[in-house]
């Protein structure tokens, strides 16, 4: 049964023609634009000191090695391409929600009151959500991923070479990190985007089975396949380290797991309200049902066709 069908659920507002739609999202799209582009200004005036707060996974990192926090730019036009990353994406967090607002806005006029009650606390979550996988990859993942890549520095000890250029009397090679900022900032956000998209999917499995297009035995049935799934997206959108790996796929199967109890409660929270107002139906009384319906056939086969001709 459709929530729209509810008693005194109805649109707020009356149909508009096309045109209307069109330029209202227009204007709404403007709005977001001209929002961004004022977050991103902002950020960009301040883009030094959330660089410095970006880095602060790998200087903790080095200094527990007993080494300096220095990223080095390999190009003059380095340092700008860094900042206009660092504004994009403090820009659009800064604007988010905003932009968030904005398209509920226009979504909001065609959806029954009951559709708004629904889906709004996923409008909520969907966020909240987000910034909670990419805390989680910013404050536990990045560090360990640092500190799994930093391990492999080499560092040479001994007595300085010989004026004769002996090999044997050289030092041993020294191999430390001189990381470039750009590339460590583009990781950065690979991690934080990653972990954030990848923790939206208990809202939208959730979401799905609220609309009726998964089921919680549906996706026990192909839990081996999203176990492969997950594998591979773990493959994909980490760096080649085990532990990262590992980590993302642990985390991404158990929001499977909470999807699925996410579903099957909403399932539940369908079939008592359907059963409240009389439209649920089990499949065992259906069965019982053609099964009734047989047996007196069966029974009384000339009767049932004496009443088919009559009707």
């Amino acid at each position: 049964m459709s929530d729209s069908n509810i008693p005194g659920d109805e649109l707020e507002d009356s149909a508009a023609p096309l045109i209307e739609h069109l330029a209202e999202l227009r204007m709404r799209l403007i709005r977001c634009v001209v929002a961004f582009l004022i977050g991103m200004v902002i950020c960009f005036t301040v883009a030094t000191p959330i660089f410095t707060f970006l880095t602060s996974p790998l200087c903790q990192v080095l200094a527990e090695r007993g080494q300096d926090c220095d990223l080095i730019f390999i190009s003059p036009q380095e340092g700008f391409f860094v900042a206009i990353k660092v504004s994009l994406l403090g820009g659009f967090i800064l604007s988010f929600p905003y932009l968030a607002n904005q398209m509920w806005r226009f979504v909001a006029p065609g959806l029954y009151k009951s559709e708004k009650g629904a889906f709004l606390p996923f409008l909520v979550a969907s966020p909240f959500m987000f910034f909670l996988g990419a805390s989680f990859a910013f404050y536990v993942v990045t560090p360990l991923a640092y500190d799994f890549f930093l391990g492999f520095q080499q560092f040479g000890t001994g007595g300085e070479a010989l004026p004769d250029g002996d090999p044997q009397n050289a030092a041993p090679l020294s191999v430390v990190f001189q990381g470039s900022a750009q590339e460590y900032l583009n990781l950065t956000i690979k991690f934080i985007v990653a972990f954030g998209l990848c923790f939206q999917l208990p809202v939208l499995l959730t979401l799905m089975g609220k609309a009726g297009l998964v089921t919680a035995p549906g996706l026990k049935a192909v839990r081996k396949y999203a176990v492969v799934g997950i594998l591979v997206l773990a493959a994909l959108v980490t760096p080649p380290d085990v532990i990262t790996q590992i980590i993302l796929f642990t985390v991404v199967y158990g929001l499977y797991e909470v999807s699925i109890f996410l579903v099957a409660r909403v399932e539940r929270e369908r079939e008592k309200r359907l059963r409240a107002e009389g439209l649920w139906f089990d499949d065992e009384d259906e069965d019982a049902d053609a099964d009734d319906v047989a047996e007196g056939m069966d029974a009384h086969p000339e009767e049932m066709l004496d009443d088919e001709t009559k009707k």
